[in-house]
């Protein structure tokens, strides 16, 4: 490693942030005075995406740089396990030291996942997960989606609680970093703006209910007329439990907790200032996937719209441009590559990955034909979704139902599917054919649908059947880490 000319990284990420809930990405309401602040001494990449629209499928392709597909890490109940290897492997064992604060997701700290330390780490229950999403094929019902709507308001949650608590600790940390010469690779990972919709009061009146916007095509004869989202919406039935009224101060929760997360955010970078430790320090912000919040009548994930699929992305330090937008399309399976070039350690992570690095792109001309790539497979879907995006366009596939073609220049909110009655149109029709070509340059959908599925089955087998997986952890989120030692401690007396 050659540390003298490397550089050290710090990564925040929230958790369920969607991608136009920011200042600097020129909403008109939203508080974000700290990400505005990274954005003008950085680079925002306009067009990022997950890998998966769903918490831990997304966090493990960008632990290891790679597709879900690739890595086997499909759903909830299959969480990342130490292998493939991290890009923290990669580091850590190139002499960087790779510390977590917060949420990974990963199935347990016992598990070698390649960091140095993990500090307050949440994982999933009980090295499980959610296990009701694998039952694709005769979903039961899922009575745990009523909790969205019943959990909103001013206040503080077990999520909020813990933020702070890895705020404080990561404040800690890089303080502690005032005098260190060695290198270091730093992910601190919130859960804000996540649900449970409460956002402390400081945070939440900020945001009148009567004054903020309603959700996009939220009225049931815009809504989306797809199979595939409708076993999805029926799964998640999260709208069911809404009124009007409830709606609205759901999303002023939510942007309330967006504004929390910003302050902690604010919190975290002024102690990296104070470290001295900035000016060497890149500093990466993204989410690991956004929020519907209302949008087409869907609430939370799950899905392929921008809302969802779409992430922030914000890059800064040395060797990004300051004020720069990005147009070309990124992933967070590029986190990978860039913590390779900017921590400059020897040798390289496996050359056939997607990723490429943050810094490289920022410096390049903006680059619209390049493909971004996603995927779903976890609870709600009865069938693979398969997400390809380029230039204006975005086509996305499902197996064995209709695909989707949307052309984003025109229809940012994607309201109209091309695919319903565009085919005719030569443009379209090309456009189409070109998603097709470009989604099977990644892969063969139908392959992935099939082997997810056998593999998913095991897992079934493995957790002791459909009752089993029906019954285990049918929680609405996961519990904070000390909420889960509380709920350990009830069930064994």
């Amino acid at each position: 490693m050659n540390a003298a000319s490397g550089n050290n990284l710090l990564i925040v990420v929230s958790d369920e942030h969607r991608k136009d809930t920011m200042g600097c990405i020129g909403h008109p309401f939203v508080r974000t005075p700290n990400l505005d602040g990274l954005a003008a001494r950085g680079t925002v990449f306009e067009n990022a995406y997950t890998p998966s629209p769903i918490c831990v499928p997304a966090r493990a392709a960008m632990a290891c740089g790679d597709y879900v597909h690739n890595i086997g890490c499909w759903d909830s109940a299959t969480p990342y396990r130490g292998a493939p290897r991290s890009w923290m492997h990669h580091l850590r064992d190139c002499g960087i030291e790779v510390t977590s604060i917060g949420k990974l997701h990963f199935r347990s700290s016992e598990d070698d996942n390649g960091l140095s330390r993990e500090m307050l780490p949440m994982h999933v229950a009980g090295g499980v997960g959610w296990p009701v999403g694998l039952l694709r094929e005769d979903p039961p019902r899922f009575d745990a989606a009523r909790e969205l709507a019943a959990d909103v308001g001013a206040g503080t949650s077990s999520y909020t609680d813990y933020d702070l608590e890895i705020t404080e600790a990561a404040c800690d940390w890089l303080l502690a970093r005032r005098a260190s010469e060695t290198p270091w690779a730093t992910f601190v990972s919130l859960v804000s703006p996540h649900y449970p919709l409460v956002a402390p009061s400081k945070f939440y009146d900020l945001y009148d209910p009567e004054a903020v916007d309603f959700p996009v095509a939220y009225e049931h004869w815009q809504r989306p007329r797809h199979a595939e989202l409708n076993n999805i919406a029926r799964f998640f039935d999260y709208d069911r439990h809404f009124d009007r009224r409830r709606v609205r101060e759901a999303r002023a929760a939510y942007y309330g907790l967006v504004s929390f997360m910003d302050d902690c955010v604010g919190r975290i970078l002024s102690a990296l200032d104070q470290s001295g430790q900035a000016d060497n320090t890149v500093v990466v912000y993204v989410s690991d996937h956004g929020d519907m919040m209302g949008d087409h009548g869907l609430w939370t994930k799950q899905v392929m719209y921008e809302a969802s699929a779409g992430i922030p992305m914000i890059a800064a330090g040395p060797g990004f441009p300051v004020g720069k937008r990005v147009g070309t399309g990124t992933s967070l399976v590029d986190l990978a590559a860039t913590a390779i070039d900017v921590t400059n350690v020897v040798g390289h992570m496996d050359e056939s990955f997607p990723g490429r690095s943050l810094r490289m792109i920022a410096r390049e001309r903006d680059d619209p034909n390049r493909t971004v790539f996603s995927e779903y497979h976890d609870g709600g879907s009865t069938t693979g979704a398969f997400m390809v995006r380029w230039e204006n366009w975005k086509f996305v596939h499902y197996v064995g139902h209709d695909a989707q073609l949307f052309d984003l220049a025109q229809d940012p909110h994607e309201l109209h599917d091309l695919a319903l009655d565009g085919v005719n149109d030569p443009a379209i029709l090309a456009a189409w054919r070109e998603g097709e070509r470009r989604l099977r340059a990644i892969c063969d959908p139908e392959e992935v649908n099939a082997r997810c599925f056998a593999d998913q089955g095991r897992r079934i087998a493995e957790l002791g059947g459909f009752e089993a997986c029906r019954s285990a952890y049918a929680f609405n989120h996961t519990p904070a880490p000390g909420e889960w030692r509380a709920l350990e401690e009830c069930s064994e007396s």
